[in-house]
């Protein structure tokens, strides 16, 4: 049975990322691991270690972490059972001295924005493991673009005189209900179920603040980079990952490489963020940038991607 659109499509978005940031023999700390689900494009990254960590990670047996070292050399991988939201790494896994290059987060972030205490927990974590100089990425819901449809379906009603405020957005492709009717947008708590269209199943997951994202993350002290829609950023880059995406074997972009309208409805529900850990001895530009446009140069495999930083506020 041939995967739904939607999955290909988080698949192609967590590749591409990963293509981006990763480099040989980097040490790789992915949160929420989901088992190692992500470890093969990671291998193919040419990653030196794996370091899963996840509140289940113990699921993973070890037959399959022998396979994937003997597979994979000299990819090393090691799995951690505890919760990125919850236990505090730095006294837990002092022993292991983790100083990864990279930390990343596909998905699950957005479930601790329950509360700030998980969100805040998550956030040290991530920067108690990461070398300076090094990246946090990953992928959350576009909450901007969720709230806004919303919004107008909210609008409409209130136009229509109708004194019941809607708790749902539908499209041809998905359906995302509200756990509580509502016009205001919390800062964190905000929950919401996901059913994409010919799924049986439903995904439980909470909207992520943006400005509260990178308050939390600076207070942690790792810098803001960029939030970007997934759309965005395939168009950004298509030149590079139009060929990626049309091998996954379904009607995902037209034959010039462009995005065709579900996979545009699909992919905007979601955002990339990045962030960096400073480095007090990487030397400083000589040149003050634009505050308006931010150039990576400095990204892992050397390839320089333009990153318009803009911050979505949402009241």
């Amino acid at each position: 049975m041939a995967a739904a659109p939607h999955h290909l499509l988080y698949e192609f978005a967590k590749a591409a990322l990963i293509k981006i940031f990763a480099f040989p023999y980097a040490t790789v700390c992915d949160m929420y691991c989901n088992g190692g689900a992500d470890t093969e494009k990671w291998a193919d990254a040419q990653a030196g270690r794996y370091i899963g960590i996840d509140a289940s990670a113990s699921a993973v047996s070890s037959d399959d972490r022998e396979l994937w070292e003997n597979k994979w050399k000299p990819f090393t991988t090691e799995f951690i059972e505890l919760n990125p939201s919850a236990d505090d790494f730095e006294a837990r896994l002092q022993e292991k001295g983790i100083q990864a290059d990279i930390v990343c987060c596909m998905q699950n972030l957005q479930l601790c924005f329950e509360s700030e205490e998980h969100a805040k927990k998550l956030l040290n974590n991530v920067s108690s493991l990461l070398k300076p100089g090094g990246y946090f990425f990953g992928i959350i819901p576009d909450s901007s673009t969720i709230w806004t449809k919303y919004q107008k379906n909210v609008e409409a009603s209130h136009n229509k005189g109708l004194k019941v405020v809607p708790n749902s957005i539908r499209s041809d492709n998905y359906t995302i209900t509200f756990e509580i009717e509502e016009e205001k947008f919390p800062f964190f708590g905000k929950k919401y179920q996901l059913k994409f269209a010919n799924e049986a199943m439903f995904e439980n997951h909470c909207l992520v603040h943006f400005p509260s994202l990178m308050r939390l993350a600076r207070e942690a002290g790792l810098e803001y980079v960029e939030i970007q829609n997934l759309t965005e950023f395939y168009d950004d880059n298509r030149t590079q990952f139009a060929p990626m995406l049309g091998s996954c074997g379904a009607n995902l972009v037209d034959p010039r490489g462009k995005l065709i309208a579900r996979s545009y409805d699909i992919l905007g529900l979601y955002s990339t963020f990045v962030f960096q850990k400073p480095d007090p001895d990487a030397i400083p530009p000589a040149v003050t940038p634009d505050p308006d446009e931010v150039v990576c140069s400095s990204l892992p495999n050397s390839t320089r991607f333009l990153f318009t930083v803009s911050v979505v506020t949402i009241s």
